[in-house]
């Protein structure tokens, strides 16, 4: 499964009819549509799952006892935010990629309000994730928040344009996020992240690593059902938005690990032959019994593999630090000179 593009266009109605560009509808709708069109395996991108229901229940993901990477996440974080600062001179601007509440980032952030005052940029598909990241960090002194609601990329662009002379820019790619694209397909969005970067630059990349796969199929499908309900509710959000008619009690959640590829799978089951209507995709889809959407890709990673990755993308990873309760990495890497490098 090839991750979503995140320089798709979100734009609300009025603005993008007198741009003339796609709507958030209809950018949903195309992607539904050719999602659930694809022979063989249907798909849908997960980055639909996040809407403000499938937020919340993602927060609830975090504190259960199986799912121990958002923990480890913000372990090495409070940890190590000082130690990371140290490599990075100031004066520093922060960026998210995904920011979510923000709750992981305010290690980051404290720290470096001590040494100096911060500007952090949340970007985020989600008003109200981003509504929650702003509350989440009112608190933090010397620290000003300037949420942007873009794709990754193009919020990514407008701090790079923001940024002043002298001023070192942080990324922060936190999380497991980069394991929700193949392999090739993250290279080439790291290139992307680097071609908006200046020598010097930072990225801090988190990386779940490989575990016992009873661990990972516990994490992906737990006791209490909440990443089920999680993952049913991109259907749910499709018959909301879409005028879709999914009847979410004939599918069933599934998740499964390809040894080869090395990556958890999230996927709705069909439980019986079904047809299914979106009018706002002007398309219907029949499904057989056993057949399965695929939603998620989760890719796992062992330490030794990140160096590389950061060479091939225009990086070079300048320090490590690995959680010992669950394996989790975080990684920072600094944006090489490159004949190519844009601001």
């Amino acid at each position: 499964m090839s991750m979503p593009d995140f320089g798709a266009l979100r734009t609300d109605g009025l603005s993008a009819r007198l741009q003339g560009l796609p709507t958030h509808e209809e950018v949903f709708a195309r992607a539904v549509r050719e999602g659930l069109s694809k022979p063989g395996q249907k798909e849908l991108p997960s980055i639909y799952l996040y809407d403000e229901i499938g937020t919340a229940l993602f927060e609830t993901i975090t504190l259960l006892p199986e799912y121990g990477l958002t923990r480890a996440d913000e372990r090495l974080l409070r940890r190590y935010a000082p130690t990371i600062l140290e490599h990075l001179p100031p004066p520093v601007v922060v960026a998210e990629l995904g920011s979510g509440s923000g709750g992981k980032t305010r290690w980051i952030l404290e720290a470096l309000a001590r040494r100096e005052p911060v500007v952090y940029y949340p970007i985020d598909m989600s008003p109200s994730a981003l509504a929650k990241c702003q509350h989440t960090l009112s608190s933090l002194g010397s620290v000003s928040v300037v949420g942007l609601e873009k794709s990754y990329l193009d919020g990514l662009s407008e701090v790079a344009a923001r940024r002043r002379m002298g001023e070192t820019l942080l990324v922060l790619f936190l999380g497991s996020t980069v394991g929700n694209f193949d392999r090739a397909a993250a290279e080439r969005f790291l290139c992307e992240i680097r071609q908006r970067l200046l020598p010097g630059d930072a990225l801090m990349l988190g990386t779940d690593l490989e575990k016992l796969v009873s661990d990972l199929l516990q994490a992906y499908d737990d006791p209490a059902g909440v990443t089920a309900a999680f993952n049913l509710n991109l259907l749910a959000r499709i018959n909301r938005e879409l005028g879709a008619d999914f009847v979410l009690h004939n599918f069933a959640h599934e998740v499964r690990y390809d040894a080869d590829e090395r990556r958890i799978e999230m996927h709705l089951r069909s439980k019986q032959k079904q047809t299914v209507r979106v009018p706002a995709a002007d398309f219907t889809c029949t499904l057989q019994t056993g057949e399965t959407i695929w939603t998620e890709a989760c890719h796992k990673y062992v330490v030794e593999e990140i160096p590389g990755m950061a060479r091939r993308t225009g990086f070079v990873c300048e320090a490590q630090w690995v959680d010992g309760e669950w394996p989790f990495a975080e990684n920072l890497w600094l944006a090489r000179p490159s004949s190519t490098s844009t601001p």
